[in-house]
């Protein structure tokens, strides 16, 4: 199959040091699931599924596990609380939507979703996105189905140092030795579209009504047909000073960069200006996957041009 008429699929679980999880069953586990989670979107796409389906699937499929800090896995906030955010992007037209400061939802991504698709908004936070979720009929979870053994030690730790924690920091040092809990995923489909989606619970012991780069289109997520779609994982705020996801895009566009190109002049722009501290993944309008990242891993995998998947720290 010609790569013009093939479709291409890349994920993203987080970034840091993840020296913690290297070499054990935890590693194992993370790429086994972005493995199953590239397969499903790959029948999605087979199927002739556009990119906005594969990217809210596989981005549901990541929320559903809780190794990531997402959805059923997410982080909780200073009070013992899932906040979580989440937006999706459709490279044909420029549509998306995006949900900040949720709770009790299993599945953020779909949320946003229909703020795209059944609302004249893009982002809805907080108690306002609880009742758009209500009027569309979404089911809410019990705190217990995020409230897990692993995420309150999380936080009593977090609160036993009087500081914010990221995702599967285990130490004492803030800098390097964690995890910056995102997921997110970038597709493109059999008739050229491109699309993008990310979600995230945060950070352990975060401010109340903290939201991240996430949900912020041009920071987190961003799609466009004529450029790249690129979803985010990092330190929010950096993310956000920057734009970094439609700065790659810009570059893309204005020099006309491939995915490669335009990565590596993002993340030396992110580097350069804020010092940020993260990871994208990008796939071009061509199906051309890249991937970038200033931490030491990132937990990602890809299918480029109907390939065989790949997964990798």
């Amino acid at each position: 199959m010609a790569p013009s008429a093939s479709y291409s699929l890349q994920i993203h679980g987080g970034a840091g040091a993840l020296d913690n999880v290297q070499d054990s069953k935890t590693a194992v586990r993370y790429l086994d699931s972005v493995r199953r989670v590239l397969e499903h979107g790959r029948e999605v796409l087979e199927l002739g599924g556009s990119a906005l389906q594969a990217v809210e699937t596989c981005a549901s499929l990541l929320e559903d596990d809780p190794v990531f800090n997402a959805g059923c896995g997410s982080v909780l906030n200073e009070y013992g609380k899932v906040e979580m955010d989440a937006a999706i992007m459709d490279g044909r037209d420029l549509s998306a939507g995006a949900v900040a400061a949720v709770q009790n939802i299993p599945n953020p991504v779909q949320l946003a979703r229909l703020v795209m698709s059944e609302s004249e908004h893009v982002l809805l936070i907080a108690e306002g996105a609880m009742r758009f979720a209500d009027h569309c009929g979404v089911v809410r979870a019990p705190d217990s189905y995020f409230s897990t053994a692993d995420r309150v030690a999380q936080l009593e730790r977090a609160r036993l140092q009087h500081k914010m924690m990221l995702d599967h920091d285990d130490t004492e040092d803030d800098s390097e030795d964690q995890k910056y809990g995102t997921i997110g995923a970038v597709a493109r489909d059999l008739s050229g579209n491109l699309a993008a989606a990310t979600s995230t619970g945060g950070i352990v012991n975060k401010r109340m009504g903290r939201v991240g780069d996430s949900p912020i289109i041009g920071a987190g997520v961003y799609a466009d047909n004529e450029t790249c779609a690129v979803s985010s994982t990092g330190y929010g705020e950096e993310f956000m000073r920057s734009v970094i996801a439609k700065t790659i895009a810009d570059f893309a566009y204005m020099q006309g960069m491939d995915a490669e190109q335009a990565t590596a002049a993002g993340i030396e722009y992110l580097t350069r200006k804020v010092k940020g501290r993260g990871g994208v993944i990008v796939i071009d309008r061509d199906g051309r996957c890249a991937s970038g990242f200033t931490t030491k891993k990132m937990v990602h995998g890809w299918i480029e041009h109907c390939g065989e998947a790949v997964a990798r720290f």
